[in-house]
């Protein structure tokens, strides 16, 4: 069905629809009224997927047989796998779904891969390794489709257009990542607390039933919802400039190469005739990345090749959002070592709190609780508070917060470093002794920082990226976010890897292999990811100071 356009109706929102692709209404459409029902969504969806990943490790090796290393890779690859699949949810919101109807497709199968595992979970061998691997995998493509398509839908109900609106853009983001605490809160105690004591089919069963309820909830705000209209697609967009600006500059250089050859050979004595000044009304394009204006270049190298001015504008914003992105992967490096080192530290401690004992895959509940605490206490008490101090309407920008977030990350690395020090003394001193004589709090410390520094930097990034990109390529920008958080997964094995290498040479003894953790020369490591975490922020502050936001550009 073709959507019905209403040029310059003051009534309508232009360029969106509503579910049934009629435009969608002022005043009816959108506000944070439609935005409630995707937070309310998000707590559902993280409940589903975080119940099974923060405690997968153990069902891997449990239930389906597989090495300690074995099972950290499959997490690792599983988790990667579905934060990298966000950008195929963006894109597909972009170009050619709305963000509603790839959020439920997505959760339809994330929903059908929970249901392989519920039903396999009881009688998981490692025989049956390949269903558990299909239903895995489903999940991982239906959590990618809704990460790279919900936050954009949440944050396309609010106004840009007035102060109000974009406040209440920059509160959805705030609270969408409280959502997301939220539903992680249950997560980390309750079913895995389910999964240890009553059998993982438990653990499953309650993702299944949450990602399910998650997909009435969601169509109950579809009479709210303003829809954007999908325009080209975006990867397209940047690839044809990408290819255009070199091949258009070997045409040029060519055309005049031949030009001065042809005036060489045969001189005219003719006086041109005087051609008529064309009427240009197309601005010209920037100066930055100016290796770039030759995909405009006209005729273009290829007629498929032709360029506008804006598609070339598009790309240059994009483009100069990468450098940010990059910085945020240290991060997320660090962030992947709560799941895996931390988790077998708290492991050899004692992890009771009065006559309860926690298991050692509840260690999250520290940043997530103080998540849930520090983010309504920003979003109405230090926002506010800077918004006065500044005179600003943001009162902090966006890189502000993702720098205070890598800030807090350093901080978080030396305090593990030190802490880990502190563990390893007491191991040395009661070699026999399990639990150690240490309670698990300390390790609190360091989720306690780095869950800080994801508040600030996942909600500064998903605001920023959304902000900052073309009103068509939102989503595949917003999904950037979580690409981040993916690519951070895959460098830590990596960066692992490579210090057991090298340590290996230098000292016959690799940093991070041992009998078990007690012979790990962890707190190094620890010093190693700090130190990378510092000259991170130096790298993020000298791209950040370069950086000029848009609305800046707009009023110069």
């Amino acid at each position: 069905m073709e959507v019905v356009k209403e040029e310059g109706d003051p009534g309508v929102w232009e360029g969106y629809v509503d579910w049934r692709r009629r435009p969608a209404v002022r005043g009816r459409h959108g506000g944070m009224r439609a935005a409630g029902f995707v937070l309310g969504v998000e707590v559902l969806e993280n409940l589903a997927f975080l119940a099974n990943a923060s405690n997968l490790v153990m069902f891997l090796r449990k239930y389906m047989q597989f090495s300690p290393t074995k099972s950290a890779n499959h997490v690792t690859n599983f988790m990667g796998t579905a934060f990298l699949l966000a950008l195929l949810g963006g894109f597909l919101s972009d170009a050619f779904f709305t963000t509603y109807y790839v959020f439920l497709f997505s959760s339809l199968l994330e929903f059908l891969g929970l249901v392989i595992l519920t039903v396999e979970a009881k009688a998981a061998t490692a025989a049956s390794a390949a269903v558990v691997f299909v239903g895995l995998y489903l999940v991982a493509v239906g959590v990618g489709g809704i990460k790279g398509s919900l936050p954009a839908h949440g944050a396309e109900q609010l106004e840009e257009g007035t102060a109000e609106g974009r406040k209440g853009r920059s509160s959805f983001f705030n609270y969408f990542v409280f959502s997301l605490s939220c539903g992680a809160l249950v997560a980390v105690t309750l079913v895995v607390w389910m999964e240890d004591n009553l059998g993982w089919e438990w653990g499953f069963g309650i993702s299944t039933i949450a990602i399910l309820v998650s997909i009435p909830l969601f169509l109950a705000g579809s009479c709210f919802y303003r829809n954007k209209i999908p325009a080209a697609a975006p990867l397209t967009t940047i690839l044809k400039v990408l290819v255009a600006a070199p091949l258009n500059g070997r045409r040029r250089n060519k055309t005049a190469s031949n030009a001065v050859a042809s005036m060489t050979r045969s001189p005219s004595t003719t006086t041109p005739k005087p051609t008529k000044e064309p009427t240009h009304t197309t601005p010209p394009p920037t100066q930055t990345l100016k290796f770039l204006n030759k995909a405009i270049q006209t005729p273009p190298f290829h007629p498929s090749l032709s360029c506008t001015t804006q598609q070339l504008e598009d790309v240059k914003i994009v483009l100069k959002l990468l450098p940010i992105f990059a910085c945020t992967i240290i991060l997320n490096s660090c962030l992947a070592q709560l799941s895996t080192f931390s988790v077998e530290q708290a492991s050899t401690m004692n992890t009771k709190i009065g006559s309860i004992k926690l298991p050692p895959a509840s260690l999250p509940i520290f940043p997530v609780l103080f998540i849930i605490l520090l983010a309504p206490l920003y979003n109405h008490l230090i926002i506010p508070f800077a918004r006065t101090l500044t005179r600003t309407e943001s009162g902090i920008t966006h890189l502000q917060r993702i720098g205070v977030g890598l800030l807090l990350s350093i901080v978080a690395m030396a305090i593990a470093a030190l802490i880990e020090v502190k563990r390893k003394a007491i191991a040395d001193a009661h070699p026999a002794a399990h639990p150690l004589p240490i309670t698990f709090l300390w390790i609190g410390f360091q989720y306690l920082f780095l869950g800080s520094a994801d508040l600030f930097t996942l909600a500064g990034l998903l605001e920023f990226f959304f902000t900052e990109a073309p009103s068509t390529m939102r989503s595949l920008a917003t999904a950037l976010s979580w690409a981040s958080l993916a690519v951070g997964y895959y460098l830590s094995s990596v960066i692992v890897s490579l210090v057991n290498h090298v340590t290996a040479k230098s000292s016959h003894s690799p940093w991070l292999s041992g009998q078990d953790i007690n012979h790990y020369d962890l707190h190094k490591f620890y010093w190693l990811m700090c130190a990378l975490s510092a000259l991170n922020f130096l790298h993020f502050l000298f791209w950040a100071i370069k950086y000029k936001y848009r609305s800046t550009l707009a009023s110069k």
